[in-house]
């Protein structure tokens, strides 16, 4: 791998976190300026301020550490009653005796109060309706979502997923039994079919039997069925076609799953297929798929993350564990956004084609946005999944007393769940430590064996 190809893809990954990051807080801001909520603030990234400028009453900016970023609006919460404004402006009857807990809220009503405007009826989100409170931050999410579904889209239609074609790479000189444990030929093994029917690299196969082939997983199908069995198979060869007979071999061969991985029985032991074989390799290329093969994969990889998203407690636990029995990580386990930087240097530096590499980046910040719609979804302070369930609840708040014909409830006070949403960012932040940590010492590689 060379460093500078390596230190290129990290770059990149950060340039395209940065994206996602803005692309999510758009998804914020758009609504929220269409519902006529005042929005102080647009900014990219944590720490200092690298750049800003103020667009009407909106102040745009970059910060020095792209992992993050927001938007202020005005009035997310209601008001606090004055006399807790008072005591946030210092009165006698402020924080005094009130616990750490009691200080957060506090805090919280006082930042929040300061996006008011004295008098104020309009422009602040907790007045707006519950249905557009929900779009507003779902729009978060469903941004990322958007933009993962557009990169599948590209790597899936626009660059194709590699696939064996129906183009010959190589022959097998003989048949090896299956449980031989040796991948060399030995006087006795039989030729192999293909070989002895003049087969030869470089050709195409257009059809077998009569059935026409567009894929090798086809031309397969009708070969292992075939054992014993004179097959008619007609090739293109330097433009010309031509039409040979092979007989399939009985063979017997590994029995593997749709992801190509060994099938064990009850007591481990690999289970074998008798098969019909002809000893051809195919070429493998980059096929463009439908077009509804990228937003496929995106709902799907949605269900495989959401998977990992219920489980994160444990798997971050398990995780934690490699780094003391220095055991090996789950590929399929969560990752923290250095993880996903070192892979994506990972691919960048391989020595696969150009198109390959771009695949695999392409994947992997689909992936990346497909994990933050996910995550912003769980229903807990402050994520955007938390708020949603806020505004929910004082939707049902308000049905409530309007069926019973109660007077309207007052706001639902989300400040008061400050000291839970407080637990939730530092169980969040041990569980980032933990993975960065595990990323730097025990790093997943997609590209190792």
């Amino acid at each position: 791998m060379t460093v500078v190809a390596y230190i290129i893809g990290i770059l990149l990954m950060v340039v395209g976190l940065a994206v996602s990051i803005a692309l999510h807080e758009l998804g914020h801001l758009f609504p929220a300026k269409k519902f006529g909520v005042r929005v102080g603030q647009y900014m990219i990234g944590f720490g200092p301020t690298l750049w800003s400028r103020r667009i009407g009453s909106t102040q745009y900016g970059f910060k020095a550490i792209p992992l993050g970023g927001y938007i202020s609006m005005a009035g997310m919460y209601p008001p606090s009653p004055k006399e807790l404004a008072a005591a946030g402006a210092g009165a006698a009857s402020g924080r005094a005796g009130g616990g750490f807990f009691a200080t957060m809220v506090q805090d919280a009503r006082v930042v929040n109060d300061e996006t008011l405007i004295a008098g104020e009826e309009t422009g602040v989100f907790y007045k707006l309706p519950v249905w557009k409170r929900v779009v507003i931050m779902l729009g978060g999410p469903f941004m990322n979502l958007l933009f993962a579904i557009v990169l599948f889209a590209i790597l899936f239609s626009g660059i194709g997923v590699q696939t064996a074609t129906t183009t010959i790479a190589s022959l097998s000189a003989c048949v090896i039994p299956a449980d031989a444990g040796r991948t060399d030929c030995i006087a006795g093994d039989p030729t192999a079919p293909a070989a002895a029917a003049g087969i030869l690299p470089g050709d195409t196969i257009l059809s077998i039997d009569g059935t026409a082939v567009s894929t090798f997983d086809e031309a397969s199908a009708i070969i292992k069925a075939s054992p014993g069995r004179t097959l008619s198979v007609q090739l293109e060869r330097s433009g010309a076609e031509m039409t040979l007979s092979v007989t399939p071999l009985l063979a017997t061969r590994p029995m593997t799953d749709s992801m190509g991985q060994p099938v064990l029985d009850a007591d481990g032991t690999p289970q074998t297929v008798d098969v019909g074989f002809v000893g051809i390799l195919p070429q493998s290329a980059l096929v463009p798929q439908p077009i509804w093969a990228g937003p496929q994969a995106a709902f799907q990889n949605v269900g495989a993350v959401a998977g990992v998203i219920w489980q994160l407690p444990v798997k971050v636990y398990d995780t934690a564990a490699t780094l003391i029995t220095g055991g090996q990580r789950d590929p399929n386990g969560p990752l923290s956004v250095v993880g996903a930087g070192l892979i994506a240097g990972e691919v960048a530096a391989s020595d696969a084609p150009i198109l390959n590499r771009v695949s695999g980046f392409l994947g992997l910040l689909a992936s990346l946005n497909i994990a933050l719609f996910v995550f912003n979804l769980i229903p807990l302070l402050p994520l955007d999944g938390g708020h949603v369930v806020v505004a929910l609840w004082d939707g049902i708040k308000r049905t409530w007393a309007k069926l019973f014909r109660r007077p309207p409830p007052k706001p639902v006070d989300a400040t008061k769940l400050v000291p839970v949403t407080f637990v939730v960012v530092i169980l969040l932040i041990g569980m980032g430590a933990i993975l960065i940590l595990a990323d730097l010492i025990n790093p997943v590689s997609l590209l190792s064996p």
